[in-house]
């Protein structure tokens, strides 16, 4: 039965890194339009998840774990907007540095490690299943 918990932990590790992952790139996504209060000040930054592999030492397994979430340092976006309360003095607002298509892709790509791993839990249980109406025969 050892051995049924070894997928069963490494998929649980994936769904919270991905689930982590997830609400991070919503995060980038509601900011993506936001600006700083005041001139010349910076907007929000992107940030970016980062994983590490953990060994688990009770199921003798690798699991994948949020590690940092790291700024992005690419620049801001500079949009002309004399009007705007945050413009600088040749009227320029900073936006932040998100590309909302960048964001889905990525969300998209969260979403189905999400699927897979939920799936190896599907597929895991069942063989445990499975396994255990084997052995009541």
């Amino acid at each position: 039965m050892m051995e049924f918990m070894k997928p069963l932990m490494v998929a649980a590790s994936g769904l919270k890194a991905q689930t982590s992952r997830m609400r991070v790139i919503a995060e980038n996504i509601a900011n993506a339009e936001s600006t700083a209060d005041t001139p010349g000040a910076d907007p929000y930054r992107r940030r970016v998840p980062t994983f590490k592999a953990a060994l688990d030492r009770e199921i003798g397994a690798q699991t994948v774990q949020m590690d940092r979430i790291r700024p992005d340092k690419s620049a801001f976006r500079l949009v002309h907007e004399p009007g705007h309360p945050a413009a600088d003095d040749k009227g320029y607002v900073k936006r932040p540095n998100v590309n909302t298509l960048i964001e889905t892709v990525d969300m998209r790509e969260a979403q189905r490690s999400y699927e897979a791993n939920l799936n190896v839990i599907t597929a895991t249980r069942q063989m445990l299943a499975r396994t255990l109406d084997i052995l009541r025969a």
